[in-house]
């Protein structure tokens, strides 16, 4: 089955401002994508780093990629095709609490 890579986005002020029952149905998702197999985690600091011409690694801490939000945490799902992981990640915590989801689709090496 095809796996997507998901990123979420969010703060805890958004976290806030979303009733609990929403927040509670939210979790409830992400403990139903941990029961069917998927990797889900929170996003720690972020390094950097780089090896030009592999003459040597370079390490700078924080993130490359710039954004409204921070990085809140990643997950690593199974679904039958992107409108399915879509699906299965749009009731999740950084989706419905005034946060982003973005989904990537794996072309995995074999």
């Amino acid at each position: 089955m095809p796996r997507y890579l998901t990123i979420g986005y969010g703060d805890q002020a958004g976290y806030d401002r979303t009733p609990e029952d929403q927040r509670r149905a939210a979790h409830a998702q992400d403990a139903a994508l941990l029961a069917a197999g998927a990797v889900i985690g929170i996003a720690g600091e972020p390094v950097q780093l780089r090896n030009p011409g592999a003459a040597g690694v370079q390490r700078r801490a924080g993130a490359f990629l710039r954004s409204d939000l921070p990085v809140a945490g990643f997950a690593l799902i199974e679904a039958a095709d992107l409108d399915d992981a879509i699906a299965k990640v749009s009731t999740t915590p950084c989706a419905v609490a005034q946060g982003v989801v973005e989904v990537w689709p794996l072309e995995e090496w074999s």
